[in-house]
């Protein structure tokens, strides 16, 4: 029963977590909260990405551990192909995922850095 309460969580959560990272930098109050989870992210990519492979997810491994226990096999290398996969049911490939992926993080790190930017200096204006 824990287990199965931790894949609900895991799948409410970690989809939330990416829904936020791709739209948080758009609403002024969530601006600073959405820098921090766009760090977050590229911190467990790219520096433990270093020990445990590129794109690397916390919440991913947490979630495949859970699975795992739960009996499912039906993983796949990223949480987001895992994630189109249950909510389409195509089977779009590792590379095409990947690189739309990396391209709205890159997207999305790059207006969060600028507006908060933006922001810090209206204030320190005002």
């Amino acid at each position: 029963m824990w287990y199965e309460f931790l894949n609900i969580f895991f799948f409410v959560f970690h989809t939330a977590f990416t829904l936020f990272n791709v739209v948080g930098w758009a609403f002024p109050k969530t601006r600073k909260l959405h820098l921090i989870t766009i760090l977050l992210t590229a911190f467990s990519w790219f520096v433990l990405g270093i020990w445990y492979g590129w794109g690397y997810c916390a919440c991913t491994d947490w979630h495949w551990q859970v699975r795992d226990a739960l009996g499912y096999h039906d993983r796949s290398d990223s949480y987001i192909h895992f994630l189109l996969l249950q909510l389409t049911g195509i089977n779009f490939t590792k590379q095409l995922v990947d690189t739309v992926t990396l391209s709205i993080f890159l997207l999305t790190a790059l207006l969060s850095v600028g507006l908060n930017i933006r922001d810090w200096r209206r204030k320190s204006r005002g």
